[in-house]
């Protein structure tokens, strides 16, 4: 057969070495697609999103070891479902078994600009960020410019627009909403 030249590698053996040196995305594929639905911004969120479903799903593991009728075990469990919960991160608190589906995209869910768009406010959640970046939304007494920003079970039904946005003017003159009062307010 041929031999190749001193030093080099055959061509075969020469592009297997190339990918092997390729650097790997720090990533998986799935990434990008949960980024661009949820619309996060930066893969810092992401990674946070990702290691604390990895945490709690490693969590849930260490205690699905311990024997059912172990005290600790039943009172970390309850702990972690209820947090969870609460944090509308898992729909029920049943059992472990829902910790172990857990992934980033249940905490991306909760961010205010996926949730306004599940309350109707906005119809996309790329306009939905940009209404929040732009202070027309409050979560309770606090505006909230944050897309970002967790919204537990609790505020959910806390999510309005901000009293002097033009939006919620419009809304309201939209749905023949709009009181005497607040043509006054806003004139």
């Amino acid at each position: 057969g041929v031999q190749p030249e001193r030093g080099r590698l055959p061509r075969a053996a020469a592009s297997a070495d190339a990918q092997s040196r390729l650097p790997t995305p720090p990533f998986p594929p799935l990434s990008s697609q949960v980024m661009r639905r949820y619309h996060i911004q930066g893969r810092d969120d992401y990674a946070a999103y990702n290691s604390t479903a990895g945490l709690a799903t490693k969590l849930s593991a260490l205690l699905a070891k311990l024997p059912p009728t172990d005290a600790t075990r039943l009172d970390l469990t309850d702990e972690l479902l209820t947090r969870l919960h609460d944090a509308g991160v898992i729909p029920v608190k049943k059992s472990l078994s829902s910790v172990a589906s857990l992934s980033s995209a249940s905490f991306a869910r909760r961010r205010l600009a996926v949730v306004m768009v599940r309350l109707r406010m906005a119809e996309t959640v790329k306009e939905a960020a940009t209404f929040i970046e732009q202070g027309h939304v409050r979560v309770g007494p606090a505006t909230v410019v944050d897309p970002a920003f967790h919204v537990s079970r609790a505020a959910e039904d806390f999510v309005t627009w901000v009293s002097a946005s033009k939006l919620k003017r419009k809304v309201a003159k939209y749905n023949d909403a709009l009181d005497d009062y607040d043509l006054l307010a806003g004139a």
